[in-house]
């Protein structure tokens, strides 16, 4: 990839944007509209960068979007690529780190869901969402985190992998409920050998790879050999994974063949826009999912259906035929990006019959009914912003409402929260928690203190913005916290809230304390008072997940980790010797020092380090023996 230097400035006489393309390069690459201030207005991609940017300063009308957007531009900056490709896949980098004035965007504040086979002794099958990724076979993306759970659920019937965590796994003495109710072979307790349990692994990835008449082949093959050697119950058991397995395998057929296919239906109404996604991968329907992209002013379809593409196939493999509501705007360059992302080829339908033409209708319904509700939701929402401007005697509706919460037991794994809200509802991406350390165990006051000085100290120094309005969850004396520590970092503008708790708890009889002392109680049908409840329950609501949380890893370390000398082995040795952690807890030295690799040096040290001494290894061997 290459960067150009083609930059230009502005003068008295402004930007001359045909000067500017007739000197572009005909490769592919990616643009950036600059307006005076230096502001980022559009990226967009090309598979000519000189043919794509002068078309915007052609003779002929645009777009009112495109033509305010042509109006403004200063500068242009471009970036060659060597492909189509690569340019689709710098413009989805820019668009989602810059997030232009005038670029539609796929608004997901989740990354795409997969199913995870761990890569290790006992692979573990679980649910992956996330840039950080553990070593193991990712199987996905999928539409939802529902499609994944569901398929999951059916792996753990049909083959019988553990989906527990590893600090569970390394600690059972005894089968767990999984085992009970047939979801898991218990290798946590050694009732399936490696290889059983390698071949339970083996299976479930040509499953999951879609390879079902693979594994049917097999399973038929191990099921008539076990007949042959008058192993009844195996064969009887094949029998019935088989029959599972073809009953979960049932699959959606178009013009007699199983499909790879997604099919993508754009529906656009009050400034709003609904693409939903409908994916059948293997000949089996993944699930449905409605995406949301801000528009930014665009107007069509075929507009908004070109973004999302780019966007959504940005970031994951295409299947083999996609059927389109709308042809995209610059579909040749989407060919041809998409083209370059997988070897096989990619068909593009819009003009379909028969099964297409129902799924195509089935999508676009649903994308209308979704597009209907998220109307509505979004007019509430918008009335609740209003509401509280009026009730704060604001300038103007607030854009970014924040609310701080602190949760903890008995002062133990203090977390707090910061949950942040726009116009439209919850920005979940931008939601933050905070551990709190080195304050008196139960101390609200510090606690809140320290988590706002350490969001607001971000924001004095120039690193975030500030919100509007911030909410803290409490009194008076959480209220005097807030304004102590944004009177100190030198932050002003943000309009202040107390959310005092009414009699008895009861929602509705919440008191919001001003700044100067002053309360309102706006009572429970006030639409601001409903907008504060929603803020305050997220805030709780993730406070209190990030606590268990906490405290559930801090319980989970076990204690035997932390004992110098006792490593894995060791470690595995004394709690299969007493049957868990309890049992090495209530043994005397004696009895520890009889474990396999552990000398009564070593046995003194686990029993001090388990009772929470720091007496010697002689004085635990005396108590130990008493």
């Amino acid at each position: 990839m290459t960067q150009a230097g083609d930059a230009a400035g502005i003068d008295g006489h402004g930007f001359d944007g045909k000067d500017f393309a007739r000197g572009l390069t005909t490769a592919p690459g990616v643009y950036r509209m600059l307006d005076a201030a230096g502001g980022l207005l559009y990226v967009g991609k090309a598979a000519s960068l000189k043919a794509r940017v002068s078309s915007y300063f052609n003779q002929g009308e645009h777009p009112p979007r495109i033509a305010a957007m042509v109006a403004q531009i200063a500068a242009i900056e471009v970036t060659a690529t060597r492909t189509a490709g690569e340019a689709l896949l710098l413009e989805n980098q820019l668009i989602k780190s810059l997030k232009p004035r005038y670029n539609v965007m796929l608004r997901d504040d989740k990354s795409y869901p997969y199913i995870v086979l761990t890569d290790e002794a006992w692979p573990r099958i679980g649910f992956h969402r996330g840039s950080r990724r553990p070593s193991g076979r990712y199987f996905g993306p999928y539409p939802s985190a529902g499609a994944v759970r569901e398929s999951i659920d059916a792996l753990a019937k049909l083959f019988r992998l553990r989906t527990c965590e590893d600090s569970v796994f390394r600690n059972r003495s005894r089968p767990c409920l999984q085992y009970q109710i047939g979801r898991c072979s218990a290798p946590c307790v050694g009732l399936i050998d490696a290889a059983a349990y390698a071949a339970s692994v083996h299976q479930a990835t040509l499953f999951l790879e879609g390879r079902s008449d693979a594994l049917a082949d097999e399973l038929t093959a191990q099921m008539e050999r076990a007949s042959a050697t008058q192993a009844f119950e195996e064969a009887a058991r094949l029998r019935d994974l088989l029959a599972a397995i073809r009953k979960i395998q049932a699959r959606q057929y178009v013009d007699g063949h199983a499909v790879e296919m997604d099919v993508l239906a754009c529906e656009l109404s009050q400034g709003v826009a609904c693409v939903l996604s409908m994916s059948f991968r293997n000949g089996m329907n993944q699930g449905t999912r409605a995406y949301f992209p801000k528009l930014n002013g665009a107007t069509t379809e075929d507009e908004v259906l070109a973004a999302f593409v780019a966007q959504y196939y940005g970031e994951r493999k295409p299947p083999r035929e996609i059927v389109l509501s709308h042809v995209p705007a610059d579909m040749d360059v989407l060919e041809a990006a998409l083209a370059e992302q997988v070897e096989h080829r990619v068909e593009w339908k819009f003009s379909v019959r028969g099964d297409r033409a129902r799924y195509l209708d089935l999508a676009r319904r649903n994308a209308s009914l979704a597009l209907a509700q998220q109307i509505g939701s979004s007019a509430s929402q918008r009335a609740r912003v209003e509401s509280l401007q009026e009730l704060l005697g604001s300038a103007a509706p607030p854009k970014r409402m924040e609310c701080f919460d602190i949760s903890h037991t008995m002062g133990e794994a203090t977390v707090a929260s910061c949950v942040v809200f726009d116009a439209e509802g919850p920005v979940r991406a931008q939601y933050r928690r905070y551990n709190i350390e080195g304050i008196t165990p139960g101390d609200d006051f510090a606690a809140m203190r320290q988590a706002l000085e350490r969001r607001f100290r971000a924001v004095a120094e120039g690193h975030s913005v500030s919100p509007d309005v911030l909410l803290i969850d409490g009194g008076s004396g959480q209220l005097r916290q807030a304004i102590a520590v944004l009177r100190e970092l030198g932050v002003h503008g943000v309009e202040l809230v107390g959310v005092a708790k009414g009699e008895e708890r009861r929602p509705g009889e919440e008191t919001l304390i001003r700044p100067d002392g002053s309360t309102l109680r706006p009572g429970n049908e006030s639409p601001a008072l409903q907008l504060i409840q929603q803020l305050r329950d997220e805030s709780h609501r993730f406070a209190i997940t990030g606590h268990r949380g906490r405290r559930q890893k801090a319980r989970q370390t076990s204690t035997l980790e932390e004992i110098p000398g006792v490593g894995p082995r060791r470690r595995a040795s004394l709690l299969r010797h007493f049957g868990g952690l309890p049992g090495v807890r209530s043994a005397g030295v004696e009895d520890i020092a009889r474990v396999e690799g552990i000398d009564a040096a070593l046995a003194g040290r686990i029993y001090a380090a388990l009772h929470g001494s720091s007496e010697s290894g002689q004085a635990g061997a005396r108590a130990g023996s008493r």
